[in-house]
C-alpha cells in the first residue's frame, strides 16, 4: 500500500508542477551554446545561455546559463541534468508592475530531467531597498539541491519622465 501512495503523490506533484508553470514566463530565448565536452559519436555536452523577460514586471530581463548533457542519453532526453545554473537579471527599460505578486513566486520553471528534477527562477522584493531579487535553483521530488544563484535589480529611473515604482506596493 505505501508504494501505491508514493506513486499517487508523485503523480499529483507532477500535475501540480504543470499547473503552476502556466503562471510563469514563456519559453526562454536561446542566446548561444558552447561545447564543453567532446563526444566522438553522440552530441557534445554544452553550456546554453538563455534570456527571458519577467512576465509580471515590464522592464526586467534575466539571462541564465545551464549545462546540457550530451551523449546518447542527452540526445533522447533521458539524461538527468546537473543543478549548476547561473543567473543575471537587469533593468532593460522603465519598470512597470503588471500585477501584485507573492514573495518567492515562480517567474520561470523548466524540467531538468524526465520526471524528478526541475529548475525554477523565483522573484521577490527587498522592500527596504526597493530592489527586485531573483533566485534560481533546482529541486527534486525526493531530495533538493543546495546549488543556487541570486541576482538583484535595483528599481531605477529610466528616461526623463519615468516615475519610480516601489516594489513594496506590489509584493504581498
Amino acid at each position: 500500500m505505501p508504494a501505491v501512495l508514493r506513486s499517487l503523490t508523485l503523480l499529483l506533484g507532477l500535475f501540480a508542477g504543470t499547473a503552476t508553470a502556466a503562471f510563469a514566463a514563456d519559453e526562454p530565448d536561446l542566446i548561444f551554446k558552447r561545447s564543453t565536452v567532446f563526444k566522438w559519436v553522440s552530441p557534445n555536452d554544452k553550456l546554453a545561455t538563455y534570456g527571458l523577460d519577467d512576465p509580471l514586471v515590464e522592464g526586467v530581463a534575466c539571462h541564465f546559463t545551464v549545462p546540457e548533457k550530451g551523449g546518447f542519453k542527452g540526445w533522447v532526453g533521458l539524461a538527468e541534468e546537473v543543478s549548476d545554473i547561473s543567473l543575471a537579471c537587469r533593468q532593460v527599460g522603465p519598470i512597470r508592475f503588471k500585477e501584485k505578486f507573492e514573495q518567492g513566486d515562480d517567474m520561470f520553471r523548466k524540467r531538468r530531467s524526465l520526471f524528478f528534477k526541475k529548475m525554477q527562477i523565483v522573484r521577490g522584493c527587498d522592500t527596504k531597498r526597493n530592489v527586485l531579487v531573483y533566485m534560481v535553483y533546482s529541486d527534486r521530488v525526493i531530495e533538493g539541491s543546495p546549488k543556487n544563484s541570486t541576482s538583484s535589480v535595483p528599481i531605477m529611473p529610466w528616461g526623463n519622465a519615468d516615475q519610480i515604482q516601489r516594489c513594496a506596493d506590489f509584493a504581498q
